[in-house]
């Protein structure tokens, strides 16, 4: 038996398997906490004021690219011991997706921010206590179609407005993926309010593979059905 197919045979047993996820999810992990490091920083020294909305926007812009990032390197990296370059995958994603992430991702912080500061400020600008829950819902609903778009941006190369139209129609498409997506950000939402932003970006890789694997059956469509 040649060293090369003893080292193949070596890097596809159970163990081994492991040993790369491992290794994958590390070095991601590790990607994810340098790119998003000048927004997490600050992000952490912030108070939680409504009045640093605005700023909590700004410190986030990072995320998404990075995110989109990790998505195409978890993606496409083989779990195979003769082929890990998770890294290199990770530098790829980023600069390939980078303006295409952000064009989805700044118009979603936006939002986000426009509804988070209307309902912090709702007293003060006049509006009654009932506009709280469709501000919630609005905001709900940007946050999972904007989580839609940011896959599809990152997996596949289409215009801005074809990935925002397919992001909208995959969230009546695909309900699995729509109630996942949404059960992940409440968990993220939760390990924020309990913890710090801090725990949650220590488990970045991971709640990026979560999303990963609930998006599968949106990404198997759109391959299937929407490029050739």
């Amino acid at each position: 038996m040649s060293a090369t197919h003893a080292w193949r045979q070596f890097g596809d047993g159970p163990l081994s398997r492991i040993t790369s996820r491992v290794y994958i999810l590390l070095a991601v992990e590790l990607l994810l906490l340098l790119t998003t490091l000048p927004g997490l920083l600050p992000l952490l020294l912030l108070g939680r004021d409504p009045s640093n909305l605005p700023l909590v926007a700004l410190f986030l812009v990072p995320l998404g690219p990075a995110i989109s990032a990790a998505l195409y390197a978890l993606r496409r990296q083989r779990p195979d011991l003769t082929d890990l370059r998770p890294a290199a995958l990770f530098w790829r994603g980023y600069r390939a997706n980078l303006s295409g992430v952000l064009r989805v991702w700044v118009p979603t912080l936006l939002w986000l921010t426009v509804l988070a500061v209307n309902l912090a400020y709702r007293g003060a600008i006049g509006l009654s206590g009932w506009w709280s829950v469709p501000l919630v819902l609005i905001g709900v609903g940007v946050t999972l179609c904007a989580a839609n778009a940011l896959v599809i941006t990152s997996l596949f190369d289409f215009r801005t407005r074809d990935v925002l139209r397919l992001a909208v129609h995959f969230l009546v498409r695909t309900p699995g993926v729509t109630v996942g997506n949404a059960l992940l950000l409440a968990a993220a939402t939760g390990i924020t309010a309990v913890f710090s932003e801090a725990v949650l970006a220590m488990l970045g890789s991971i709640a990026v593979l979560a999303f990963l694997r609930i998006s599968d059956p949106m990404v198997d469509l759109i391959r299937r059905e929407f490029t050739a």
